[in-house]
């Protein structure tokens, strides 16, 4: 298999030589290149958009946050850089998309930040965490937050991820008395202030997490700095009644934490942990732990059983639904979701979301493997998409999510004369998900205003719409996306 993770150097080089295998996008309107969608729906889908952040073997000016639409078309690009979790979240109860971007480094976690942005574009939050965090190359970052959570409360602040390397006395798993390793750190921010409300540390937690537990093995050329050991390995956090939900990829275990960060109970995919297990309820090195309907009898967990790494194979990946009985300290499997026509190994990375408790639709995306899938509540995939070769692009986590936004930014306009009062017009409006056709008007300088409507009612096409228009009596063209006969947004007045 091809690594878990790409830099954004390594991304960049990756695009330059396989990219071109893969199908990609382009547009006259504006310079993006997102890669193509192979998509297959054979039944109903839940409501919402594809939302991905692809890295790896694609186009340069298609590494970026991504929306499509379920039959391919772009819907939004962001700014070309690596991202994960981009996805709609809720914060103080409105509709915002957010996104971690940063480095991401080729031993599984980076630095970066997250950005939150309302129904325009407009970025409302920036949140960094800074502090006394050791790196491989002794490097000061301008943020320390890893890329692998950046979860919304419900109290409306945000828990995020951080890996601090720390000299440690690693004999019991084989190592010395000060080789280095990653503490996995979690943190709950205050969004508006960047305030630090609660912090976490698993190293501190030996007592109930112990290093020898760890299912990865400290390797003979690991615990440098420059090669920590990865006891952990940290990818999820979820508030919860009593505290918080943490997912320790490394120890193939949940463990429900108290607020004071005290273990309370542990889930072990390969025995248990606390509960005894009943049915299927297998799982490894597992990404995105989720909790549903939790009471004080119980829950329901919902994991991406990724159960491969890049080395080890414990069997194809599924999507798993587990349900806790703390009365009876039991767990048991419920739903676990594979596609027979096409099994995965997906060796890193991914996500589980369900999508609405009534339908019971669950949206899968494939980490390393560029697939998403969507379930039905019999368990039938309805729909697939693939976005690059296996093993070659990645998305950290993929979601379908419901969004509506009309962009601060204006209507982009690209014009091509045919003759020298024709013209091919091709207009598009990055982001814009409400407007449903475009006016073609002719102004007479780059200045003008009130100009003479030429085209009407162009029905909207996907993400660039195009049309030829003749007996064009200037040289100037502006453009208007409407809804109806409403006006959303207006381009610049562009020559030809």
């Amino acid at each position: 298999m091809a690594r878990w993770w790409y830099t954004a150097g390594s991304a960049m080089l990756l695009a330059l030589g396989a990219a071109a295998d893969w199908p990609y996008l382009s547009y006259n309107s504006i310079d993006f290149q997102p890669p193509q969608l192979q998509i297959n729906q054979t039944g109903p889908v839940d409501p919402g958009y594809i939302f991905l952040g692809p890295r790896g073997a694609i186009q340069p000016a298609g590494q970026a946050a991504l929306i499509y639409d379920n039959s391919g078309n772009l819907v939004y690009e962001g700014p070309d850089e690596v991202t994960a979790n981009f996805m709609v979240q809720k914060l103080f109860g409105k509709d915002v998309i957010t996104f971690w971007a940063g480095d991401m480094l080729d031993v599984g976690y980076g630095y970066g930040t997250v950005h939150i942005l309302d129904n325009t574009y407009n970025e409302i939050y920036t949140v960094t965490l800074t502090g006394s965090f050791v790196t491989p190359d002794n490097s000061t970052k301008d943020s320390y937050i890893d890329l692998h959570e950046s979860h919304i409360t419900p109290n409306n602040t945000l828990l995020v991820t951080a890996y601090n390397l720390t000299q440690h006395d690693l004999t019991s798993v084989n190592g010395t008395t000060s080789d280095w390793m990653l503490d996995s750190h979690f943190y709950e921010i205050d969004i508006p202030t960047n305030k630090i409300i609660n912090s976490w540390s698993a190293l501190d937690h030996q007592d109930a997490i112990p290093l020898n537990s760890s299912h990865q093995e400290l390797a003979s050329n690991a615990g440098t700095q420059a090669n920590p050991w990865d006891a952990y390995h940290i990818n999820a956090i979820t508030t919860t009644r009593h505290g918080y939900l943490v997912s320790l990829r490394h120890m193939w275990s949940g463990f429900y934490l108290h607020h004071n960060g005290t273990v309370m109970w542990q889930i072990d995919g390969e025995n248990g942990g606390d509960f005894k297990q009943i049915g299927n309820t297998t799982f490894s090195w597992q990404h995105d732990i989720r909790v549903h309907n939790e009471t004080d009898k119980g829950m329901v967990l919902s994991l991406f059983n990724n159960h491969n790494t890049e080395t080890n194979s414990e069997g194809q990946t599924s999507g798993l639904f587990l349900g806790i009985n703390l009365q009876n300290h039991t767990v048991t499997g419920l739903r676990s979701l594979i596609d027979p026509n096409d099994t995965i190994y997906a060796g890193s990375q991914g996500s589980t979301q369900l999508l609405s408790y009534k339908n019971q639709h669950v949206f899968m995306d494939y980490g390393a493997i560029s697939k998403v899938k969507e379930f039905s509540a019999n368990g039938s995939v309805v729909f697939s998409a693939a976005f690059g070769e296996e093993n070659a692009v990645a998305s950290y986590r993929g979601y379908r999510c419901q969004w509506k936004a009309t962009p601060f930014w204006k209507p982009s306009l690209a014009i091509t004369r045919t003759s020298d009062n024709s013209a091919d017009v091709y207009m598009s409006w990055n982001g814009a998900t409400e407007y449903d056709n475009w006016a073609i008007l002719a102004a007479t300088s780059n200045t003008s205003v009130n100009n003479t409507e030429l085209s009407a009612n162009n029905v909207r096409t996907g993400f660039e719409t195009a049309v030829s228009i003749g007996n064009l009596p200037t040289g100037y063209l502006q453009i208007v996306a409407r809804k109806g006969n409403a006006t959303l947004g207006t381009s610049d007045i562009v020559s030809f």
